[in-house]
């Protein structure tokens, strides 16, 4: 594979990205959000974190050692944080970071 068919895949990719986040403000133009798309943004970030925790925890095994401690560590981690800080990006980057070293360094 040569550089520029790489080149030339990157550049589409890319450019498909931004198209597809580019749309809906092409397409609602609009100076106001329509209010189904406010109801979405204030109803969906609940569903859409417990989703992301039920797939973060699905292949834990609590039967093999470790016995599922670093994920649980790392939960609880997360909860402290949140609680703490209340702030989502501050709770999901400790508790990624406290995961991580727990797998690589201690279990």
């Amino acid at each position: 594979m040569n550089n520029t068919y790489v080149f030339l895949m990157i550049l589409i990719m890319a450019f498909c990205t931004v198209l597809t986040r580019a749309l809906p403000f092409l397409f609602l133009r609009k100076k106001q959000t329509p209010a189904f798309v406010t109801y979405l943004g204030q109803v969906l970030p609940y569903p859409i974190m417990g989703m992301l925790v039920i797939y973060c925890l699905k292949d834990i095994s609590l039967l093999k050692t470790p016995f599922a401690a670093p994920e649980l560590i790392a939960v609880v981690v997360v909860v402290l944080l949140h609680l703490w800080k209340r702030n989502t990006l501050v709770s999901i980057i400790g508790g990624t970071v406290c995961y991580m070293v727990l797998v690589q360094m201690v279990f």
